[in-house]
């Protein structure tokens, strides 16, 4: 048997599996890689949408990170809820001795609304965990929230991905899924100069519970592999399209993606798309990242 890469997941509950913990646990395995899981809160819901949230003691959360450091160290790990202030605080002390790239998804709130980190958690993220950070991947609501802004528009996203690298991270992938037209355009940046786009066609489908969820950890999971960062992204959002294309029929409500394995259609893969800023100066598109490794 041939030892598989391990990822972590940090991140809260879903007993619906669509996101969270169950959801990055079968992305791990789906893309060959073993699965460490540290829960940060107890979370109700379903398809339907976010009961409640039980966030653990910080104690907790920090035994469970000592638990996995002595005995199964990853290659990456992907950091989704956080819940509190003092989960945060554990969690950026806990992976500062720890070399893996880390990705986070910034949760804030559900897509319901429901408030799943507060006001002092999100400055404990931006000033502890954002520094530390390899890839942060907001959504349009969730990068407006971390600027400080009260909505964000797609037409600003190449200015806000700048505004985030400055929070700390090495690199930013912000979301537009949440936009409208017929093509769904995340931007990405990094401090070493990349900025491109990454398009693929909209997929009007109903089944997008967990697509943040699914994106973080599908990144990991191919960072753990030993991907360069560029290449990653690109193969987490084709395991989302090719999630998106084959799922469906789960809940009453936003069901989840499908997890079938490695990205298998090229038409999954999105167009890379070299940024070009109004003073029609072009910026480097990255393609140096996908000679590497």
């Amino acid at each position: 048997m041939v030892a598989r890469p391990i990822a972590w997941t940090i991140a809260g509950t879903d007993p619906s599996g669509g996101a969270g913990i169950p959801a990055d646990l079968k992305v791990f395995h789906s893309l060959g890689v073993y699965g460490g899981s540290v829960i940060t809160a107890i979370v109700v819901q379903n398809t339907l949408g976010v009961k409640s949230v039980r966030p653990l003691e910080g104690a907790l959360v920090e035994a469970q990170i000592e638990c996995l450091t002595e005995d199964l160290p990853p290659r990456a790990i992907k950091v989704g809820m956080l819940a509190t202030a003092e989960i945060v605080r554990v969690v950026a002390e806990r992976l500062e001795g720890i070399g893996a790239p880390v990705v986070v998804d910034p949760v804030l709130a559900s897509s319901g609304g429901a408030t799943l980190l507060d006001g002092d958690g999100r400055q404990e993220l931006i000033r502890r965990l954002l520094p530390r950070t390899t890839l942060l991947t907001p959504n349009l609501g969730e990068a407006a929230r971390l600027l400080g802004r009260e909505a964000m528009e797609a037409g600003e996203m190449p200015e806000a991905a700048e505004a985030l690298l400055e929070l700390g991270p090495e690199a930013v992938l912000l979301k537009g899924g949440h936009a409208n037209g017929d093509e769904c355009r995340d931007f990405f940046a990094t401090r070493s100069g990349v900025r491109r786009w990454l398009v693929s066609p909209r997929q009007r489908v109903t089944h997008t519970h967990g697509t943040g969820c699914t994106l973080s950890s599908a990144i990991a999971s191919f960072l753990a592999h030993g991907r360069p960062l560029g290449p990653a992204v690109s193969l987490g959002k084709a395991y989302v399209n090719q999630g998106l294309r084959l799922g469906g029929g789960i809940g009453r409500g936003r069901g989840p993606l499908a997890h079938l394995g490695w990205p298998g259609e090229t038409s999954d893969m999105p167009a890379e798309m070299p940024w070009i800023p109004a003073d029609g100066s072009a910026r480097a598109c990255g393609m140096e990242e996908r000679t590497r490794g």
